[in-house]
């Protein structure tokens, strides 16, 4: 089944898209500034970027990224502050060397 995000809004709704003069290019009739509100409130929610790329149809992550990279302002902001909270709990708990796990099995 295709996925409903990346369909036509008519097609979703099981009417034809149809073709022609009497169907106007997407982005004339508003779809795709909805494509771009869309992707503007995942990206500021934290979704990451390969799921807003499946949800807009883009079958590279990297495209979604340069084309709305610039929705991300906060992105090293939020990185930085990350890193002071992840050295503050260490720094409360008494560690003396921050711990750095690699992701795989202890």
């Amino acid at each position: 089944m295709a996925n409903p995000l990346t369909q036509p809004p008519l097609v979703v709704g099981g009417r034809p898209a149809g073709t022609g003069a009497a169907r106007k290019p997407h982005r004339e009739h508003g779809c795709h500034v909805l494509r771009h509100t869309a992707a503007s409130a995942w990206l500021g929610a934290g979704v990451d970027i390969r799921t807003v790329a499946e949800y807009l149809g883009h079958e590279d992550p990297g495209f979604t990224l340069r084309t709305y990279t610039h929705l991300m302002p906060d992105a090293a902001d939020r990185a930085r502050k990350a890193m002071d909270a992840f050295f503050a709990d260490k720094i409360e708990n008494g560690s003396s060397a921050p711990a750095v796990h690699s992701g795989g099995t202890k």
